[in-house]
């Protein structure tokens, strides 16, 4: 008898992964949006993309410190009105968040052995979930359609939907309250300690941590606090740590 009917996924160095600097890539797409913007006929000069990229942080240093997520249209709107423009259509929203994106959504690749593993655990009778803490809802449905995670997973929720960030439990209840399961039915995967396996743990999941793309020296000390129940350094050790977790 196998320990859990349910598995839920982080996505980001969980099942995809970033190739590139992710600095230059946001630089490139706050770039690309200004341009974006000024065809659209928005007064956004020079200083444009310091003053979006400065306060984007202060609102991710917020919702980090609150677990508490703004959806980027709503933090895209706010700055917009700071810098020159109040009561932008929501076509215009949408299009200027579609090239910020871009430039990261390019580079996300899907690990080798994420769609193998998805489909091993899907064939084995597994529910699959995605709990994904990600300030833009749309991004990540891009993402997941763009690896072809999208057959295996049977719900999503992102921060941005559930306007709570992991590890607060409330996300992961929405994720359970959907399969209509308890939480000891279900062990979460992911590879951030403190939103994934902590969130887990304080439910009473399961809690795998993948470490692959983890410095794991560095989150050593984090790990004197935060105990996953079992660690994994690749998604294809998975299936068979769940089939013997007993």
């Amino acid at each position: 008898m196998r320990k859990f009917d349910l598995v839920l996924f982080d996505l980001g160095a969980t099942l995809i992964y970033f190739d590139g600097d992710w600095e230059a890539s946001l630089k490139e797409g706050i770039l690309a949006m200004q341009r974006k913007l000024h065809e659209l006929g928005y007064a956004v000069d020079g200083d444009f993309p310091t003053h979006y990229r400065e306060t984007a942080r202060e609102y991710f240093r917020w919702r980090d410190d609150n677990l508490s997520e703004t959806p980027a249209p709503e933090v895209f709107r706010q700055i917009m009105a700071s810098y020159c423009c109040e009561d932008i259509p929501e076509e215009h929203v949408t299009a200027a968040l579609s090239v910020l994106y871009a430039s990261t959504q390019a580079r996300w690749q899907p690990e080798a052995d994420a769609v193998p593993t998805l489909a091993r655990l899907k064939d084995a009778g597994y529910r699959i979930g995605l709990v994904s803490n990600a300030g833009y809802d749309e991004d990540v449905r891009v993402l997941v359609d763009k690896a072809g995670l999208r057959p295996y997973l049977e719900f999503i929720i992102t921060s941005a939907a559930a306007r709570i960030r992991k590890p607060h439990p409330e996300i992961f209840q929405a994720a359970l309250q959907f399969f209509g399961m308890r939480p000891a039915q279900a062990v979460m995967v992911g590879d951030f300690l403190q939103a994934d396996v902590l969130g887990a743990n304080r439910l009473g999941m399961g809690s795998v941590w993948i470490t692959r793309r983890v410095d794991v020296a560095a989150a050593r000390p984090v790990l004197a606090k935060i105990r996953p129940d079992r660690t994994i350094g690749a998604l294809s050790e998975l299936p068979g740590v769940l089939h013997n977790w007993e």
